[in-house]
C-alpha cells in the first residue's frame, strides 16, 4: 500500500499520493504551461477519479493519467474535452525509465478508487480553482465577486447589440451553466446560460450579439484566466441549484376572507347539540368552539 505521502515527480507538475486523494502540485518555470502556474496546486479526492491508465508517451516518456469522473471536477467540466493534452492538470508526464515505478503507483490508485461513488451530486466533489476576480475579453471585461457575473462592455470591441442592452450583472441562482469555448480556436468565447432561456424555443444570438456573453480574440481572454473564471463561476452555479432543491419553501400564510358570522353561528348551534347528546366531549366542545370563534 502507498505510504501517506509519497510524492511522484514529473514534468511540471508531482503527485502527493494521500489516503483519501491525490495532491498535485504545479511548477511555476518558464516552461510550465501558464494554465499549471495559475493553478498552483489541486487536491483531487479519490472518490473524483473514474480510472487510472498510463501509456507510452512522447520522445522517451510514460503518460500517468488520472481520468476524473463526469462533473466531479468545474474546471474539466468548463473545458469540455478542450484542453490540448499538455495543458490536461490530470496526465503526469514522467522519464521512460521510471515505467516501473510509475506502474507501481497506477496499480495502488486503481485499489483505492471508489467504484460507486456518485455519477453527478450537487456539489462538484474537487474545489474549484482560485479565480482571477476578472478577466479582459475582446468586446467587455467580465467581473465575479462569488454571487454575480457582470460584464462591462468596451466601446472599442463590443457590438452595437451590447450597447443598447447596456452593462449587464447576472445572479448566479439565476444560471444554469457556463458556455466556454476555448479563446485559441476560432469564436471563442464565455456564454452564461440563464434560467430564462430553457423557455424558449429559438436559437441563441451569437456571442458577439449576446449581452450574456464575452468574446475572445487574439490575445483576449487567455485560457489560464478564462478557463478558471468560468469553472468557479459553474461551481458557484451547481451549490446555488443544490441549495435551491433542499431549501424549505414557507408555506404561504392564509390570508383568505373572513368566515360569515351567521355561518359561525349555525355551527357553534350545532356543536353544541353534538355536546348535549353525549358526542362530543366537554374539552372537545371547548376546543372547537374557540377555533370557530377566531374565525370571526
Amino acid at each position: 500500500m502507498t505510504r501517506m505521502g509519497d510524492v511522484l515527480a514529473g514534468l511540471h507538475a508531482a503527485w502527493e499520493f494521500e489516503p483519501d486523494s491525490v495532491l498535485i502540485r504545479f511548477e511555476r518555470g518558464i516552461r510550465t504551461p501558464k494554465l499549471f502556474q495559475a493553478l498552483g496546486e489541486r487536491r483531487i479526492p479519490l472518490e473524483a477519479i473514474a480510472a487510472v491508465t498510463l501509456t507510452p508517451g512522447r520522445r522517451g516518456s510514460v503518460v500517468l493519467h488520472a481520468v476524473p469522473r463526469p462533473g466531479a471536477d468545474p474546471l474539466m467540466e468548463a473545458a469540455a474535452g478542450q484542453l490540448k493534452e499538455g495543458c490536461d492538470p490530470y496526465r503526469l508526464v514522467l522519464p521512460a525509465q521510471q515505467e516501473t515505478l510509475a506502474e507501481y503507483y497506477a496499480d495502488e490508485l486503481r485499489g483505492r478508487l471508489v467504484e460507486d461513488a456518485a455519477e453527478e451530486s450537487d456539489r462538484h466533489l474537487v474545489a474549484p480553482p482560485e479565480p482571477p476576480r476578472q478577466f479582459k475579453a475582446y468586446d467587455g471585461r467580465a467581473v465575479f465577486d462569488g454571487g454575480a457575473v457582470s460584464f462591462r462592455w468596451f466601446w472599442t470591441g463590443a457590438s452595437s447589440a451590447k450597447w443598447k442592452a447596456g452593462d449587464q450583472s447576472y445572479p448566479v441562482d439565476e444560471l444554469t451553466g457556463v458556455e466556454w469555448r476555448s479563446p485559441e480556436v476560432f469564436e471563442g468565447h464565455l456564454r452564461l446560460r440563464r434560467r430564462e432561456d430553457e423557455c424558449q424555443s429559438d436559437q441563441p444570438a451569437q456571442p458577439d450579439q449576446d449581452p450574456a456573453a464575452v468574446v475572445f480574440g487574439l490575445g483576449y481572454g487567455p485560457v489560464h484566466e478564462s478557463l478558471p473564471f468560468a469553472a468557479a463561476v459553474l461551481s458557484a452555479i451547481r451549490s446555488s441549484n443544490g441549495a435551491l432543491k433542499t431549501r424549505k419553501v414557507p408555506e404561504p400564510a392564509r390570508t383568505g376572507a373572513r368566515s360569515d358570522p351567521a355561518d359561525i353561528a349555525d355551527r357553534i348551534r350545532h356543536l353544541g347539540e353534538l355536546h348535549q347528546a353525549g358526542l362530543v366531549t366537554d374539552r372537545e366542545f371547548s376546543s372547537k368552539k374557540a377555533e370557530l370563534l377566531a374565525e370571526l
